[in-house]
């Protein structure tokens, strides 16, 4: 597989939508949408965020795109037919433009649901194929997340890592886990492998 090979790639798009997404952390962390229990981190922080939070859009990215392409490597004829990857798209933009239109005083819902609903424009202009795949590998990254993120917002532990102003969301948790999280992380994963597939087709 030698996924190592592709780690220019892999830096740049992780740097790019780190960029993007950081920004608005950086937003939300100030103005009390979501904040971290210093009792679990090290006290070094940028922008009011600490280090720990900084690595996240790098560590994670990564671990679930070699997950990602593991899948791929390993089960190459494995992906959802066109018809199936459209009507899903279709499907979730909807959903998203459902909720930020009937929750434009939810911060965290509001600008998590409009990067799925721009993601999934993206997908439909620019990814239908890596979408083909990458609708049923995110599936498996989620066990993974759900067992990380369900630690970080206070599964198991007696204060979360991570706390949110459940004002500023829809209030539906997943466990201890915000619903919009998911989205969160499909497109911030999904936006990563978009723009690695790209960078690969340039450098070719």
């Amino acid at each position: 597989m030698r996924f190592v090979k592709h780690w220019k790639n892999i830096l740049i798009s992780t740097t790019v939508v780190a960029f993007v997404f950081i920004i608005w952390d950086a937003i939300f962390t100030k103005h009390d949408v979501w904040g971290f229990n210093p009792d679990y981190h090290l006290g070094i922080e940028i922008l009011g965020m600490p280090i720990e939070e900084w690595l996240f859009f790098f560590c994670i990215p990564y671990a679930s795109i070699f997950i990602h392409y593991s899948i791929l490597h390993f089960l190459p004829k494995l992906h959802l037919t066109k018809i199936v990857t459209k009507g899903l798209i279709v499907t979730l933009f909807l959903m998203s433009v459902c909720l930020v239109f009937f929750n434009v005083d939810r911060s965290y819902t509001l600008v998590n649901y409009t990067f799925l609903g721009v993601s999934m424009v993206m997908g439909w202009f620019f990814g239908i194929s890596v979408l083909q795949r990458f609708f049923i590998s995110f599936l498996v990254i989620l066990i993974p997340f759900f067992i990380v993120n369900g630690v970080l917002t206070g599964t198991f532990i007696e204060a979360p890592v991570v706390w949110y102003n459940d004002q500023e969301n829809l209030g539906i948790r997943l466990g201890t886990i915000p619903v919009e999280d998911i989205g969160y992380a499909f497109s911030m994963l999904f936006l990563n492998v978009l723009l690695f597939e790209r960078l690969k087709v340039v450098s070719k």
